[in-house]
C-alpha cells in the first residue's frame, strides 16, 4: 500500500477539525435517537473501511504529485477542481491508482491500465520470437492511446492522464472489461472491451453517458493511437522491410506508407488500419468508416548491423463524432498473426494487409499459391511441401520452356541463311532487316516467339518472390540445416561483416546461385548460337558472358539475408529447369527435323498478320524514302 504523507497544512487542518468537533460535542448534546443514528453510521463507516483495506485500495488524485486522504482535504480538492473540473470526481474513487486489470484467454494475455483506460500489455500466448521470448505486441509503455477533448468550462483534457474505474463481467462465454472515466455515478466516458475465449479480435466501443453538457462537442474530439513495434525476427533488415502501416479506404482500396524514412498521409472513409510487424499485426477496425484519418510512420532502424529493440513508430489520429453531444463509436482491435487464414475469417478484407503483391501478382498468390501450399503443407513437412510445389509449378510451365527452346532451335537452324542475307545487304541495313523478317516469318521462327514465353513466367516469378516472405506457415519451421524457413539459414558465422552480405554464410543461396549459373550458361550458349552474326555482336556476347557470372553473384549477396524457403525454391526450380532443358534438347527436339520442317514452311504461302504487315509496310516506306534521298543527293 502506498504510504501516506502529511504536510504541515494537513496537520493544522486536522487540529482545527478536532477542535471544532470537541466544541460541537459540548455545545450540542445529542439526543438518544441521534446517538443511535451516529452509532449506525459509525458501523457503516467501519465496514466500508474494512472493505477498502481488504481490496488494498488507496485514494489518490490525477493531479501531478497530489494525494488526498480519507478526510478529503478541501484545499487539495479545490486544486483538483481547478485542474480537472467535473472530472475531478474520478480522482476521488478507489480506482484512482496506477493498477492494471488482467484478462487471460486461450490465445491472449491482456492488461488494461486504470490510468488512461487502454490496453497496456498484449501477449500472444502461442508464439515466441527468434530467441524463444514470448511475443508481446504491447508492453512497457511502447503504446500511447489517448482522446483529447475540450470541456464546457474551457478545459483541454487527455484521457491518458485520467483514471478510469474498471469492472469485469461475463457476457455468456465472453469477458467484458468496462473502463469508466466518471463525472458522477451515472455520468461517464466508457471504454468497453469484449473479449472472446479463442479469438484475436477484441470488440472495442467508446461511448459516453450524460456528458453532453460536460464535453464541448463543438470542438474536435481527437483519438490518437501510437505504437512502437518490437523486433521479433532474426534478421532486422528483413523484418523491417515487411513492417509497414497498411490501411483500407474508400470502400476497398488498399494503400501503405513507406517502409523507410518517415512518411505521412491523410485518407478518407478508412475501414481499418494495420500496424504490421511482418508476421504479427495490431489492427484497428471501425464498423462505420472513419471520415478522415491522419497516418504517420517512422523507421527507427538507423543501423541494421546494431541490435535494436524497435523497428517502426506508427501514429494514427482521427476525430470521434458526437451525436446529440454523446459518443458511441464501435471499433475493434486485432492483435495476432499476419496469417491469411486467420485474417480472412473476419470477412472485412484484413487479409489485404498481407503484401501478396499488386495486380495479377497478388491474384496468383491469393488464388493459386496460398491454397496450393496450404494443401501440401497439410500432409507434408514444410520443406518438402516447397519442393513439391516447385515441381508442380515447373511442370505446368514446362510447355513455356519448350516453346522458348524450340524458338531458339529454329533460329539456330536458320542462322547460316540469316548471316548470308546480312552479308548480301551489308551496305543496306533496312533491306537486310526486311528480308530477315520475311525469312523468319515464312519459317515460323520469329524471335518474339522466344520472348513471349519468357514474359509469361515473369508474373509467376514475382508472385513467388512475394509469397515466401509473407507465408506465415513457414515461420519457425525447420528443414535440413535451416531452423526457420521464413528466415535465413546459417552454416557458418563470420567474425566480421561483409557489406551487402552480412556476418554469416547461408547455404541455400549458395546452392541456388550455383544452379542459376549452370542454367544461364546453358540458355545463354543456346541463345548466342541462334543469333545471326552482325556488327556489335562481339560486345553483346561479352556482356552476356559477364551476366552469366554477375547474376549468380548478385543472387548470392541479395538472398543471404532472405528467407531460406525462397532460396530453396530457386535452387530446386533451377535444377528442374536444367533437367527440362537437357530432356528437350536430347530427347524431344531434333535439329534435322526442325530444318526439314522449316524448308517445308518456306515453300508454303505465309499470310502475314496485321502487325507483321504493318511492320513490313513501314520498313518498305522507310526504304523508299532512303532511296529517294540518295537519288536527290546524286
Amino acid at each position: 500500500m502506498e504510504q501516506k504523507k502529511f504536510d504541515l497544512n494537513s496537520i493544522i487542518g486536522f487540529v482545527l477539525i478536532f477542535g471544532i468537533l470537541v466544541y460541537m460535542m459540548y455545545a450540542n448534546q445529542p439526543t438518544p435517537e441521534e446517538l443511535a443514528e451516529q452509532e449506525q453510521a459509525k458501523q457503516e463507516q467501519v465496514e466500508a473501511e474494512k472493505q477498502a483495506q481488504n481490496q488494498k485500495e488507496t485514494v489518490v488524485t490525477t493531479a501531478e504529485d497530489y494525494s488526498v486522504t480519507s478526510a478529503q482535504d478541501s484545499t487539495q480538492l479545490v486544486a483538483l477542481q481547478n485542474k480537472l473540473g467535473a472530472f475531478a470526481y474520478s480522482a476521488s474513487l478507489p480506482s484512482a491508482k496506477s493498477n492494471e486489470t488482467e484478462v487471460k484467454t486461450d490465445v491472449l494475455d491482456l492488461k488494461f491500465s486504470n490510468k488512461g483506460g487502454y490496453l497496456s500489455e498484449v501477449k500472444l500466448k502461442k508464439f515466441v520470437d527468434f530467441d524463444s521470448i514470448p511475443i508481446y505486441l504491447i508492453k512497457d509503455g511502447n503504446t500511447d492511446f489517448n482522446i483529447n477533448f475540450g470541456t464546457a468550462d474551457s478545459r483541454i483534457l487527455n484521457t491518458k492522464d485520467l483514471y478510469f474505474e474498471p469492472t469485469v463481467t461475463k457476457n455468456g462465454e465472453n469477458t467484458v472489461v468496462s473502463m469508466k472515466l466518471k463525472v458522477s455515478a451515472n455520468q461517464f466516458l466508457e471504454y468497453r472491451y469484449e473479449i472472446q475465449p479463442n479469438d484475436y479480435m477484441v470488440d472495442f466501443t467508446i461511448r459516453s453517458q450524460g456528458l453532453s453538457n460536460v464535453i464541448n462537442s463543438s470542438q474536435p474530439i481527437n483519438l490518437d493511437w501510437q505504437l512502437q513495434t518490437y523486433r521479433h525476427d532474426k534478421s532486422i533488415s528483413y523484418e523491417n522491410r515487411y513492417t509497414r502501416l497498411t490501411y483500407q479506404y474508400e470502400g476497398g482500396k488498399i494503400d501503405k506508407l513507406s517502409p523507410t524514412g518517415e512518411d505521412e498521409e491523410t485518407e478518407v472513409d478508412v475501414s481499418w488500419l494495420s500496424y504490421r510487424q511482418h508476421f504479427f499485426s495490431s489492427i484497428l477496425t471501425s464498423k462505420v468508416p472513419l471520415k478522415s484519418v491522419q497516418f504517420n510512420s517512422t523507421d527507427l532502424v538507423e543501423n541494421e548491423e546494431i541490435d535494436t529493440v524497435f523497428t517502426k513508430a506508427y501514429q494514427t489520429r482521427f476525430a470521434l463524432e458526437a451525436n446529440a453531444g454523446e459518443l458511441n463509436q464501435e471499433l475493434g482491435f486485432y492483435f495476432g498473426p499476419t496469417d491469411n487464414k486467420v485474417l480472412h475469417k473476419y470477412d472485412i478484407g484484413l487479409e489485404d494487409s498481407i503484401p501478396f503483391g499488386w495486380g495479377i501478382f497478388g491474384w496468383i498468390n491469393r488464388y493459386v499459391f496460398v491454397p496450393l501450399f496450404a494443401f501440401l503443407a497439410g500432409f507434408l513437412p514444410y520443406g518438402v511441401a516447397i519442393i513439391v510445389m516447385t515441381i508442380l509449378i515447373k511442370f505446368l510451365l514446362s510447355f513455356v520452356q519448350y516453346k522458348q527452346f524450340l524458338s531458339q532451335a529454329k533460329l539456330k537452324v536458320l542462322k547460316p541463311e540469316l548471316d548470308a542475307i546480312r552479308e548480301k545487304h551489308k551496305n543496306n541495313k533496312m533491306k537486310a532487316q526486311q528480308e530477315t523478317m520475311a525469312l523468319q516469318n515464312k519459317a515460323g521462327a520469329s524471335p518474339l516467339s522466344g520472348c513471349l514465353p519468357a514474359l509469361i513466367q515473369l508474373p509467376v516469378f514475382y508472385a513467388l518472390f512475394q509469397f515466401f516472405p509473407s507465408a506465415f506457415d513457414l515461420r519457425q519451421k525447420s528443414f535440413l540445416w535451416a531452423d526457420d524457413l521464413s528466415s535465413y539459414d546459417i552454416v557458418a558465422n563470420l567474425p566480421f561483416t561483409i557489406p551487402w552480405y552480412g556476418d554469416h554464410v547461408s547455404l541455400f543461396p549458395i546452392l541456388a546461385s550455383i544452379a542459376i549459373f549452370f542454367y544461364m550458361k546453358m540458355t545463354t550458349g543456346q541463345q548466342m548460337a541462334s543469333q545471326p552474326t552482325q556488327e556489335g555482336m562481339p560486345d553483346m556476347a561479352k556482356l552476356m558472358k559477364y551476366m552469366i557470372y554477375l547474376s549468380p553473384l548478385m543472387m548470392l549477396f541479395f538472398f543471404n539475408n532472405y528467407a531460406s524457403g525462397l532460396s530453396l525454391y530457386y535452387f530446386i526450380s533451377n535444377l528442374i529447369s536444367i533437367g527440362i532443358m537437357l530432356v528437350i534438347k536430347n530427347y524431344i527436339l531434333d535439329e534435322d527435323k526442325i530444318h526439314a520442317q522449316i524448308q517445308i514452311n518456306k515453300k508454303k504461302p505465309k499470310k502475314q498478320n496485321k502487325f507483321q504487315k504493318k511492320m513490313a509496310d513501314m520498313m518498305e516506306q522507310a526504304e523508299q524514302q532512303k532511296q529517294t534521298q540518295e537519288k536527290r543527293k546524286k
